[in-house]
């Protein structure tokens, strides 16, 4: 059920490979696994998309775009799956980061109040930001863990689910 509305919302291949703006990728965007949906490049897709959600740097998107395309990972999930992090949940996951951080780090936590401005960041750098981006490292390679074997799992679950009801409709013709 997923699988066909994902299919559905997707760009078509074609559409993609005659696009005069994406002609300067060459072939890289031709390889079947960044538009099929198959376990493979799903489980691939969440591993790298939901590891970049945990990078803390603003082109996100880009990155997990070109790791998607490198590894041959589906790349509209993985672009799609960075958005685990967007400006309702961002403040919260990070904060996260931090407190998973300083408690690897073994150092108490700091009081601060956030700014969004470049100065506030570059400051707290030297503060907050060994833990915090211990945290976000720890939090991304375990979320990519996570979703690559959770894809294969419910999709592997999904098949078998699948089989039994068709077992079952056969034996009862």
């Amino acid at each position: 059920m997923a699988k066909k509305f994902i299919k559905r919302i997707m760009p078509d291949h074609d559409s993609i490979k005659n696009n005069k703006h994406l002609q300067i990728f060459g072939d890289l965007l031709h390889h079947p696994n960044l538009w099929h949906l198959n376990r493979r490049s799903i489980a691939k897709a969440f591993a790298v998309g939901l590891f970049f959600a945990f990078v803390p740097v603003p082109f996100q998107m880009v990155l997990a775009a070109g790791v998607a395309i490198i590894v041959h990972s589906n790349l509209p999930l993985s672009i799609a799956l960075v958005w685990v992090t967007n400006p309702l949940t961002i403040p919260a996951i990070f904060y996260f980061c931090y407190v998973v951080g300083t408690w690897v780090l073994g150092v108490p936590e700091q009081s601060f109040n956030f700014q969004a401005s470049w100065q506030w960041v570059v400051e707290s750098l030297s503060t907050i930001g060994p833990a915090f981006l211990l945290g976000c490292g720890i939090l991304g390679v375990t979320f990519a863990i996570i979703g690559y074997f959770g894809i294969h799992i419910l999709w592997r679950y999904s098949v078998i689910k699948h089989w039994n009801k068709r077992k079952l409709r056969h034996l009862n013709k």
